[in-house]
């Protein structure tokens, strides 16, 4: 693929229809081409508003959102206890090590399999943590600390990564 070609210029020269494009799919997936975006985002805000580099973090944003509405709405109804269970279990055991895995590792460095275990082990080891930290300060380790401290930790390791990627766009902007 030449420095100029687009992906769909990529695609219909090969020929047409959906085994080309995973032929193209497979090439990238091993390296053999490079995908670039014509039209890059040229600041932080731009990166936060484009859904195609900033998905993942409105994904995160909105469970957080989600379960903490969830927690303090289930108390008065209990038919919503089931659907809390969930999004807490995604809140505790799978956001923090996810955002964190964002912050620390570009992307293509890890597979999907590796992001998942690394995501639910690193969160494992932040809650914990986040817990001896509030036992030794006046709130204590009560729900509403908790989820709030989870809440802020997992939002600003979100934020950092989302930043990161914005700094290897800006990288591989500048590098060409």
């Amino acid at each position: 693929m030449s420095g100029k070609e687009t992906l769909e210029d990529y695609v219909a020269k090969k020929k047409a229809g959906i085994k080309s494009i995973l032929e193209a799919y497979r090439e990238w997936a091993r390296g053999d081409i490079e995908l670039r975006d014509p039209h890059p985002p040229r600041s932080f805000l731009e990166v936060v508003v484009r859904l195609d580099y900033s998905l993942w973090f409105w994904t995160v944003i909105s469970v957080e959102a989600v379960t903490l509405l969830l927690v303090a709405v289930s108390s008065t109804s209990p038919i919503l206890t089931p659907a809390r269970y969930l999004f807490g279990s995604l809140f505790v055991l799978f956001l923090p090590g996810y955002s964190l895995i964002r912050a620390l590792y570009q992307s293509r460095e890890l597979s999907p399999i590796e992001e998942l275990a690394l995501s639910i082990g690193l969160s494992l080891a932040i809650v914990p943590l986040v817990g001896l930290v509030l036992n030794y300060t006046p709130f204590g380790i009560r729900l509403a600390p908790v989820l709030t401290s989870l809440a802020i930790l997992t939002t600003a390791l979100s934020l950092l990564g989302l930043y990161r990627k914005y700094s290897e766009i800006v990288e591989v902007v500048y590098e060409s």
